[in-house]
């Protein structure tokens, strides 16, 4: 289903659409994240790398409380987006030598990905709410929480070393 088919009629439906990409973009992430644990070699990164997977794998249980709170079973459908920023960040990290650099490179890429689930989980959640179903806007919240707090981290990782590091 593209995202302006005529199977989204509601904002019901675009709501239940959204939430099957965004659990989509977090299977994908837990896939990605290994990957980027191997490739850091900042073990500041590492470790951050490796606490955002377990946090991931915990926010796909919350997304299937909420498909099973709003009466519906978790489905994923494709995010291009999502498989974008990770396609872009696979090609980065392949071409980068220097190890400093490719940390840089990795970090950028994690918070390319919180950005994106950022912007996903606050448009679930104010259109939770118009549906009027704060229990899911409420789950949903908790995650919003953590995507910020990660990037928070990675931000303040970058610039107090990464980034210096790196140049």
């Amino acid at each position: 289903m593209g995202l302006f088919t005529s199977d989204i009629k509601t904002l019901d439906d675009l709501f239940v659409h959204q939430l099957q990409d965004i659990y989509y973009a977090e299977q994908q992430i837990t896939k990605a994240l290994p990957k980027m644990i191997s490739k850091a070699t900042d073990s500041q990164l590492k470790q951050g790398f490796e606490t955002h997977l377990h946090e991931t794998e915990e926010q796909i249980k919350r997304l299937e409380r909420v498909f099973e709170m709003h009466g519906h079973k978790p489905k994923a459908v494709d995010c291009p987006a999502i498989d974008g920023i990770i396609k872009e960040a696979n090609e980065t990290a392949g071409e980068i030598g220097d190890k400093e650099v490719l940390d840089a490179a990795l970090l950028a890429s994690a918070q390319a990905v919180e950005h994106y689930e950022i912007t996903r989980y606050g448009t679930l959640i104010a259109w939770a709410k118009r549906l009027g179903r704060d229990d899911c806007a409420s789950v949903l919240q908790q995650t919003l929480d953590e995507e910020k707090a990660t990037d928070q981290k990675l931000t303040a990782m970058a610039e107090s070393k990464i980034n210096q590091k790196a140049a």
